[in-house]
C-alpha cells in the first residue's frame, strides 16, 4: 500500500506543481506550500527507490505537509482566502489537501517511521527567517500576511513566528505520538 500510495502522491504533486509554476512561474518558490510539496515529491520518489532509508524524509514531508494543511485550513481561510479556492480548486486542491491527507495516511499506516522532530522545526525556522529578512529588506511582500513585516507591528510578527514555530514543533512531535 505504501508503494501505491507514494506513485499516487507523486501524480497529484507533479499535477499541483504544473498548475502552480503556470500561473506563478519561479516565484511559487518563495511559498512554503510549495516548498513543502516539492520536499514530498522528492520523499515520495526516494521512498519508491530506498524503502525505508527514507524514513526521515517522509516523516520530514509528513510533518511540513500538515502545517501546510493546517495554516491553510486555519489561517489562510479565515483570513479571507477563501474555502473553496484554498482547499478545493487548482493546486490548492493538491497541494492544501490531498497530498498532505494522502502523505500523512501512508506514512501513519504503511510506511516505517523515523523520530527526526528537530528537522521540519529547523527547514521551517530557516525558512520563516529567509522569508521575514526579504520581506523586511524588500524584495519580497508576502507571501503570506503574517510576513509582511511592514504591514504590522515588530510585536506582531515576533507572535505570528512564534506562534508558527511553536505550530510545527508541537506537529513534529505529534506526529511522533500518533503514529
Amino acid at each position: 500500500m505504501a508503494i501505491a500510495a507514494n506513485i499516487i502522491i507523486i501524480v497529484l504533486e507533479v499535477i499541483g506543481l504544473y498548475l502552480s509554476a503556470k500561473r506563478g512561474g519561479w516565484k511559487i518558490l518563495q511559498f512554503y506550500t510549495q516548498l513543502s510539496n516539492i520536499f514530498a515529491l522528492l520523499s515520495s520518489i526516494l521512498f519508491l527507490l530506498v524503502g525505508e532509508k527514507a524514513a526521515w524524509l517522509c516523516y520530514t514531508a509528513v510533518c511540513l505537509l500538515t502545517m501546510t494543511f493546517l495554516v491553510s485550513l486555519f489561517i489562510l481561510v479565515p483570513m479571507g482566502a477563501g474555502f473553496k479556492k484554498m482547499m478545493l480548486t487548482n493546486s490548492g486542491l493538491f497541494h492544501h489537501t490531498l497530498c498532505p491527507i494522502l502523505s500523512f495516511i501512508s506514512y501513519a499506516l504503511w510506511e516505517p517511521h523515523a523520530s527526526v522532530w528537530f528537522l521540519p522545526v529547523i527547514l521551517t525556522f530557516i525558512y520563516g527567517m529567509i522569508i521575514l529578512y526579504l520581506n523586511w529588506v524588500e524584495k519580497i511582500d508576502g507571501p503570506y500576511p503574517f510576513f509582511r513585516v511592514r504591514h504590522q507591528s515588530a510585536l506582531a510578527t515576533v507572535l505570528w513566528y512564534v506562534a508558527l514555530t511553536g505550530t510545527i514543533t508541537l506537529i513534529s512531535l505529534a506526529v511522533i505520538w500518533l503514529t
